[in-house]
Order: C-alpha cells, then structure tokens, then sequence
C-alpha cells in the first residue's frame, strides 16, 4: 500500500469541517513512548491532587461538624492558626489571625485545638486544656498523618493499572500521578482503528490519523480558556490527541476524587495537564473540589496571568534575584525576554531553566520511590527550661513521638530503619549538636531514650546548657531492614534444604558453644585476654578498641595479677554504670546498686557463648557478630584444606606425567649434543661474571 492511499484511508476517520489538517501533529513515536513513561513525550499526562484545607477536614470528619460550619484548628492559644476551612474564609479569617480576632469575626467559630503529647502518657491526645498548657504539651501531627496515609491507600486501590501506577506524595496533603500508561492503554482500547495498527513501512516518524472526535465531553472540569492568539490558530480546529489524552485522565481524576469522597469524607482539588508545574498550577486554579484541566495550547495564556513568584522554585531568593534583575514580577513580561539575555544576567542553567518553566516546558519526573528521609520532633520553649529534669521529661517524650512514627514506617516488620539519631540544642544565640548511631536490633522507645540522653550529657558536659530555648531530636540514614541472619550457605538455597542448613547451622553453633565454654573455663587468664582483645588475622580486623573509661567489665583477680606481673601500672576505680537507665553517665549509684555491686559483679551485657562482659548493647552485638565472622573463617578454612589436598593430588599426577615427559625430553637433549660433538663444535666456558643457566 503506497504512503498516499494509507493517508487516504484514514481520512473518513478525520472530522468534517477541520481546516485543512487531515493528519495529526503527533508521530506513531510519540504514542509508543507514552507506555514507558517518558518525560520528553508530547502526549504526557499528569496530574495532581491537593486536599482542602486537609486539617481542619480531618477535624471535621473525626467531630461530625456539618461542611458549612466554620471551623478552623488551633494550636495554643495567643498563636496564628494552621488551618481554617471555606466557611470561615468567608469572615475574613485567615492562619494569620489569633483565636481571639478570629472568633470577634466569626463568633460562631469551632476552633479545635491539635492534638498534644503530654508527659506520662504513652500516645498523643486531643485535650481540653492543651491551649493552657504550652509549657508542658508538645503538638502531634499524628492524626494528619494517619489519614493522609490512609487516602494514599485509596487512591492506590483505585487508580488503574497495578504494575503501572507512578504515584508521588508530594506532601502530607498533595499527591502527583504519572497517568501516561494509563491513558495509553485506554486509548487503544477507544481508538484502536486509529491507533492499534502498525505505522505505515514500519516508521515510527510517521504522523497519526487524527481522532474520530469533533468535540469532547469535559464535563464539569474547569477547562482554562484559550488566548486570542491561541484561539486563532486552533480553538476551533477540531481535537488533537494531546486532548483526547487530558480528557482520558481526566476521567480517571475524577474516579479517584469521587472514591476519595465516598470512602474517606474527603474533597480535594486537581489540575490536569502534561507535567507537574502544570498541574500543581492547575489544582489551585478552582478551589474547593474542583478539576482543572490545561490542556497544551492553552499553556501560553493560562501561565501569563500569573506571578512568576508564585512558581514552585521562584518564591524564594531566586525569584527576588530575577524581579531585581527586570524590575517586574509577571510572567508576561518575562516572555519576551530573549534567553540570551535570561543567561547573561542569572547565569547560564538558572537562565534556560527560567526560559522553560516561564513557557510550561517541564521534565522532572513523578517519583514513586519518595520515602521519608529524617524523621524531627521538637520543641521550642516559652520560658525557657532550666534543669535537667526538665530536659529529660521532654527526650522521653520526643523518642514516644518519634518511635510512634517508625512503627507507622514498619520498623516492627523490619521494613525501613534509621541508623543515626541526631539531638540539637539552643542557648541563646548558639547551637549545637550531637549525633550517634543506632545499634542494629536495637530500636524502641526505650532505647531512643536512653541514646537522646547520653547525646545531651554530652552537650552538658561542655557548659553554658541554660537556660535552654529548643530541644529537638531527629533519626536519620534510614536503610531497609533485614529480618534476620542466617550463614551464608542458606543464602545459596531454597526450601526444605534451606531449613535444613538452618537447623544444621544452629545445632553446630551449640555444640561450638559447649566446647568454646569448656575449653575457656580450663584457659589461663592470659590466654583469655589475648582470645578476648585484638589479636592477629580476622581479630586484628573485626575486633575495636575500647576506651578504658566505656569498659563496664569487672576485672577478675587473675587478670589484676597478669597486669601486675607485666609491670602495668596499678588498676584505679573505675565506675559501673546500671545498663537500665537508672542513672545518667557520670552519676554515682543509688546504695541499693552500690550494695548490689559490691556482692556481685553487674554484668548487664555478657555473651552467652564465651562470658565475657560487655559495656553495653553495642559492644555487645560488636562482640557477637565477632563470633559469627569467627565461625565463618574457621568454615572458609576447612575448604581452603580440602581444596589444597585436593590440589596436592593433582599436582602429583601433573608431576608424573611431567616425569615421562622430561625423560623423552633428556634422551632427546642426549642426541642432539652427540651430533654436536660429532661436527667437531666445542662448548665455551662462560665469561667471568656470569653463570650457566641450566634449563633441564
């Protein structure tokens, strides 16, 4: 079929009364690459949700309060507000305004105040008195968090596609979605006249049929107006692909939104168009629960009546250096800016980067492996504290909150956990700040505690702690989790020979165990401490240095007498501290303690396969996971020895037949210098200085 009749076929599927385009502007190529989600792809199709006024919803949902009450959250009393719903936006009310101007404007107001964390108790709760007790509560934003996570549940349930779905929450109310393989295999299904064929000789450069559609069904979405430009190169031109696309995920929107509703009690907002600026635009466009739909050539008008400051990215300095630079802060003016002259005064990735995002041009990509990073709870003080105690009651309550947030992570199921905790303190105009790690298999509450408070007595230690104006703590570095250990030859099988290896495994650690006991308890006490300290090979790697002030062991009477015959000085006093948390470093024991420790030593932290005792739970995990790499050396040596007398015996093969052959080898050497000395040649002597090489 020649290129002319395949034109000619399609042109019945063409709308009556299209000026004169019988083709779409749209290549076979750019409807494959939207199946792989490809960010340069014209047909491209995102969009984003954004919750309305998602605290003060949440609150009415939790209360039952009526939509067309005012309603606004409050946290403290003499504070701005952080949300206030539509109803009350009517009185003027906005986050700026104290409770107190808010209910003289509306004295019909339901003001709710947040949730707190309060010392003593185990979990956040929403309390009468929290506005009263700024000096003792701590907000908690847990309630938000937990319907936000249950409405990306939602949303995920509902969007089509399972494998497909690219979904990014953006933030605790706002979600983008990458639609593009969606739309693409829904417009197969629509349009597979026009679109399910080969394109013709198999080239991909080939334009589109246009779509068998004089006009689209938008609904009740917002659809942004054409400019007078626009509206005379196209706006009665009959639809392009790019429109039947932003109508398809419209669609979908406007499903997601509606289970959202149904389900949850939630309304939200959307924009729809062909990247993320677009549609994060498009969402604030109509408020509250509307669809706004910007379809491309539609870009150029809707972007010139906004504020280039209101762009993601120009609120900041950025934006302030680019109104200074040509004095005006509308997008319009900027547009006849040539981009030369955009790189010449911002520089030459800020000047292309401005030029695009002015002109809707937007690659980044919808991520849907967006994790939480750092998890933060803090403080600020009104007073300030002054004491230790104080201090304390407040780490306990930071590790409640934050540990509460990691078992929402599924740091229980061993999915995601953080290995460093951080602690941030403020004295007047100074900050510092400590940071540790979190020993593997050691993550709860009570152990955030106990690391939050040796960070801040370090910060005690150096002085000038008080009064103290903010506390905060944060764990950070978060890895995935790994469920368990197991040798490494379990890893290399499946199934029931898996759990035998297992089971092998476990029954030759015991038996290790038994003989590794016996064999200690008959050691002197030197060889002990040699076994026990950094030695040679695997231990001289695997083993690390303690401080003598972390060593909580307490020294036998044979290892004083060792030290003592090898001329070290003589042992000082050195302090034991309850592993419990009963008492802070540096603080001497309660008598019961002292008592307890002078009638038997505490041994808080022993290893179960050697005794010996160690200063805490990561010196601990560090001793055994010795033991492991121990064990795993002594398995690699056994086959090194198997492999190596394997070895030995083929090289006595090797060897025999290297005999027989070197043997023909001689016998033919043999004959060659018999021929030699026949010709009458001689043998020199070699010179002073060298030596013959012998090569038999």
């Amino acid at each position: 079929m020649s290129s002319s009749s395949f034109r000619n076929r399609h042109r019945d599927s063409s709308p009556a009364g299209a000026p004169g385009r019988k083709r779409s502007q749209f290549t076979y190529r750019h409807f494959n690459q939207m199946a792989s989600y490809n960010t340069s792809c014209p047909l491209r199709v995102v969009a984003h949700l954004d919750l309305d006024c998602f605290y003060a919803q949440v609150e009415m949902v939790r209360l039952g309060i009526p939509e067309d009450k005012p309603l606004a959250v409050q946290q403290w009393e003499r504070q701005g507000l952080i949300a206030v719903n539509y109803p009350a936006r009517a009185f003027k009310i906005g986050r700026h305004c104290t409770v107190t101007e808010a209910r003289r404007l509306c004295p019909e107001l339901i003001a709710q105040h947040v949730a707190t964390w309060r010392e003593g108790d185990d979990k956040w709760a929403y309390r009468e008195d929290a506005a009263e007790h700024i000096a003792t509560d701590k907000v908690s934003l847990d309630p938000y968090r937990l319907e936000s996570r249950r409405i990306m549940r939602v949303i995920k349930e509902h969007l089509p596609g399972g494998g497909l779905q690219k979904v990014e929450k953006a933030s605790i109310d706002e979600v983008f979605l990458d639609l593009t393989a969606h739309v693409h295999q829904v417009m197969l299904e629509r349009y597979g006249e026009e679109l399910g064929g080969p394109p013709p000789y198999g080239d991909v450069s080939e334009e589109l049929p246009m779509p068998a559609v004089t006009a689209l069904d938008w609904k009740a979405d917002a659809l942004v107006d054409l400019g007078e430009g626009d509206r005379q190169e196209g706006e009665f031109d009959d639809p392009d692909w790019d429109d039947v696309a932003l109508l398809v995920a419209s669609e979908i929107v406007r499903n997601v939104r509606g289970v959202i509703r149904e389900k949850l009690g939630y309304s939200c907002s959307a924009g729809v168009s062909r990247n993320k600026l677009l549609s994060k635009l498009g969402s604030a466009h109509k408020k509250p629960n509307q669809q706004t739909v910007i379809r491309n050539r539609a870009v150029g008008h809707f972007l010139s009546g906004f504020k280039f400051t209101k762009i993601r990215n120009l609120g900041g300095k950025l934006g302030e250096q680019v109104a200074d630079a040509f004095k005006t802060e509308a997008v319009s003016d900027l547009l006849t800016v040539p981009i030369e002259q955009l790189r010449q005064k911002l520089g030459d990735e800020n000047g292309v980067w401005i030029y695009e995002t002015l002109r809707g041009i937007d690659t980044s990509e919808v991520n849907s492996g967006t994790q939480i990073k750092s998890m933060l709870s803090a403080k600020s003080f009104r007073p300030d504290i002054t004491t230790v105690e104080q201090a304390t009651k407040w780490l306990r309550i930071f590790a409640a909150d934050i540990f509460a947030r990691l078992v929402e992570e599924g740091v229980l199921e061993h999915k995601r956990r953080p290995k460093t905790i951080n602690l941030h303190h403020r004295h007047g105009n100074q900050t510092r700040s400590r940071s540790g790690p979190i020993p593997a298999r050691l993550l709860n509450e009570e152990s955030l505690f106990e690391l939050a408070k040796n960070l801040f007595h370090q910060i005690t230690l150096e002085g000038d702690t008080w009064p103290c104006s903010n506390l905060s703590l944060s764990v950070a570095g978060f890895e995935e989790g790994v469920s368990g250990n197991m040798g490494i030859d379990s890893f290399l099988v499946k199934g029931d020979e898996a759990r035998v290896l297992k089971s092998s495994e476990s029954a030759r650690t015991s038996s290790s165990k038994e003989a590794l006991d016996t064999s200690t308890r008959q050691q002197p006490a030197a060889k002990r401490r040699r076994i026990d300290g950094a030695g040679g090979g695997i231990q001289r790697f695997l083993t690390t240095k303690r401080e003598p002030s972390q060593d909580t062991r307490t020294t036998a009477p044979e290892d004083d007498l060792v030290r003592r015959n090898s001329g070290e000085a003589k042992l000082g006093t050195s302090k034991t501290y309850v592993a419990s948390g009963m008492g802070w470093p540096g603080e001497p024991l309660p008598e019961e303690a002292q008592a307890d420790s002078r009638r038997s030593p505490i041994t808080p932290h022993a290893c179960s396969r050697c005794d010996a005792n160690l200063g805490g739970p990561e010196e601990l995990q560090s001793h055994l996971d010795w033991h492991f790499a121990k064990d795993l050396q002594e398995e690699e040596e056994e086959r090194v020895s198997q492999a190596f007398a394997n070895r030995q015996a083929s090289t006595a093969v090797n060897n025999a037949r290297a005999g027989s052959q070197k043997g023909a080898a001689a016998a033919s050497s043999a004959s060659a210098s018999g021929s030699n000395k026949s010709t009458g040649r001689s043998k020199k002597k070699p010179e002073r200085g060298q030596s013959k090489l012998n090569f038999g």
